[in-house]
């Protein structure tokens, strides 16, 4: 069974932007794209590219859903569950996140 897994203080994540963190075996990208506390978390590894970049993409909004644009050639990525906007059998994991007691923690 899954358990909640505390990261870091929200306020180490600053609003627009992502950050990385090693969880267990797997590299989570967490997001803060607005100053919330509404974050999200996918997996960190550029499915195209095997590269650990996506933490480092532009969060964007599309048709009322929040999406990642990798760094390297801007395959998007939906924050909620991972789908990606150009090639769905490259979508990639997403994991449950929250912020409690003002830090964020995942559930891989």
């Amino acid at each position: 069974m899954s358990q909640w897994t505390t990261v870091c203080p929200l306020t180490d994540i600053l609003p627009a932007t992502g950050v990385c963190a090693l969880v267990g075996n797997e590299q989570i990208a967490i997001f803060r794209p607005r100053n919330d506390d509404q974050v999200f978390a996918i997996s960190n590894i550029d499915p195209f590219f095997e590269a650990s970049v996506l933490s480092r993409g532009i969060i964007a909004e599309h048709l009322g859903e929040l999406w990642v644009a990798s760094p390297l050639k801007k395959q998007r990525f939906r924050l909620r569950d991972g789908l990606c906007m150009e090639d769905e059998s490259r979508s990639i994991a997403h994991y449950p996140a929250r912020v409690q007691d003002g830090q964020v923690q995942i559930k891989a």
